[in-house]
């Protein structure tokens, strides 16, 4: 330890995305000494299986010049027993955390069939092993505690039981860090439609074909909007997209991955965000969108009603959707106002807000290793 800087190593195997801004916004704003150890964001199977070996050699290297670290941070796509086992020779005793961004236990399946409990079992085992498991949500941690007594439950003997009270008392949350001030301009055009932004992963568990249904809604209801279809998109493309490329023709501003530069810009254009997501941990997204000053108009369930003020108007129930998208994109007033509310409250995401909390968190693992108790 330098002074009173903390050495810190994190592990993020999955490096893009909300990951991604995880960890470049940790290293950014901790008063710490971070140093992160990634791999590109792709092939999260193989990152969950095999990324272990590739991540122990490159920690080695990080430390070879450095010094031993005071704490390991890893996040879920990190098999935690597998990379503590490749550098046990090397970090043995530094205290380590894990930092759930999600868990597999929880990813709803593209056919409705159970998933594979391999990951699932990669996901358990790394939270039994680390000093301290961190989530993202208060959403997150019940979802986690209420799904693996029955996945443990499935298994012949010897099922872990007390090892589960154990790591769930060293659990706590503490949200992804925002960088609100990439997000701090307002670029919307008076007098032109309000543009409605889609920024979210093009995949099934996001739910794009609801969303796209209730924009056709709106459509055919005749009420005005712009479109923006950002994220991040992979190799597989639900075919959800290609239909709305061609029906929202006339209405389109952008449809495809906004580039890092584009990216403050299009959500300081947006008027409203919105998410139909069937599975969400956190929502970074939506946070950056907020941020930005666009209105969230999001499903009344999952990690969502964490991120806003109050459920009305930001929250919506089954069958409500086109509904609120209606008012939010005639009730010019309504949703600038709303869309300030939100703006205010999502600061507390900002990274000056969240970045002493891990800094708190990982003096404390330090402390505690240094003084005997795990």
């Amino acid at each position: 330890m330098t002074g009173d800087r903390l050495r810190v190593v994190v592990c993020e195997p999955y490096y893009t995305g909300s990951h991604r801004s995880w960890a470049d916004g940790l290293a950014a704003h901790s008063r710490h000494d971070i140093r992160l150890v990634t791999h590109t964001g792709g092939f999260w199977k193989w990152r969950m299986q095999g990324a272990a070996l590739t991540l122990a050699r490159a920690v080695r290297d990080t430390v070879a010049g450095w010094g031993r670290p005071d704490v390991l941070v890893a996040s879920d796509m990190v098999h935690l027993p597998a990379l503590l086992g490749f550098l046990r020779g090397d970090l043995a005793g530094v205290p380590v955390v894990l930092y759930l961004h999600e868990n597999q236990l929880g990813y709803p399946t593209a056919d409705g069939r159970s998933p594979d409990e391999t990951y699932a079992m990669t996901n358990w085992l790394s939270v039994a092993v680390a000093d301290r498991v961190v989530f993202n949500s208060e959403y997150h941690r019940r979802d986690l505690s209420s799904r693996l007594p029955a996945l443990l439950r499935r298994f012949p003997d010897h099922r872990h039981d007390d090892a589960l009270d154990d790591a769930l008392a060293r659990s706590e949350v503490v949200p992804i860090g925002i960088d609100t001030a990439r997000f701090a301009g307002d670029r919307r055009t008076p007098g032109a439609p309000p543009l409605v932004l889609w920024n979210h992963r093009w995949e099934y568990d996001k739910d794009p074909a609801t969303f796209f249904a209730a924009l056709d809604a709106v459509d055919r209801a005749g009420v005005p909007f712009r479109l923006a279809v950002a994220g991040e998109s992979f190799q597989t493309v639900p075919d959800e997209f290609e239909r709305a490329h061609a029906r929202f023709g006339d209405h389109i501003v952008q449809f495809g991955t906004a580039s890092d530069e584009e990216y403050p810009g299009l959500l300081a254009s947006s008027d409203v965000v919105v998410s139909t997501a069937r599975h969400e941990f956190f929502g970074v997204a939506v946070a950056e969108a907020m941020a930005a000053g666009a209105l969230p108009l999001l499903p009344n369930r999952l990690s969502y009603p964490e991120l806003v003020p109050a459920p009305r108007p930001y929250l919506y129930g089954e069958g409500e959707l086109v509904e609120r998208l209606c008012w939010a994109l005639t009730d010019h007033a309504g949703r600038r106002a709303a869309a300030a509310g939100s703006r205010a409250h999502v600061d507390r995401f900002g990274w000056r807000n969240v970045a002493p909390r891990y800094d708190a968190l990982l003096e404390e693992v330090a402390g505690l290793a240094r003084g005997g108790d795990r």
